[in-house]
């Protein structure tokens, strides 16, 4: 989203840190691009949580669980709006993202 930073990784970990970059940069842009949302800080907020729970599912679909798939509860972007209000009110509490 036109930021730039410095970072560091290991010597053959520069491809991969790159395809991270790209996939948070086109998340964030996604969330931006819809519209609704403008704070920057909100974007990579929502767009980290996206991230985590693609690849929590990701996670879950590899290795069985004890629960079936069906009986899991489902993303919904009802939860989503929810997560994003307690955030709002925790960050405007305390002044910081982090």
């Amino acid at each position: 989203m036109g930021q730039s930073y410095i970072l560091g990784c290991p010597p053959d970990g520069e491809e991969r840190l790159l395809a991270a970059v790209h996939k948070v940069d086109a998340a964030m842009c996604k969330i931006r691009d819809a519209g609704k949302i403008k704070a920057r800080d909100r974007i990579a907020v929502l767009a980290a949580l996206n991230l985590a729970f693609d690849q929590a599912e990701l996670a879950a679909s590899i290795q069985p669980t004890s629960a079936p798939v069906a009986d899991l509860p489902q993303p919904s972007q009802e939860r989503l709006t929810k997560l994003l209000a307690r955030l709002d009110q925790i960050i405007e509490r305390d002044g910081q993202l982090i």
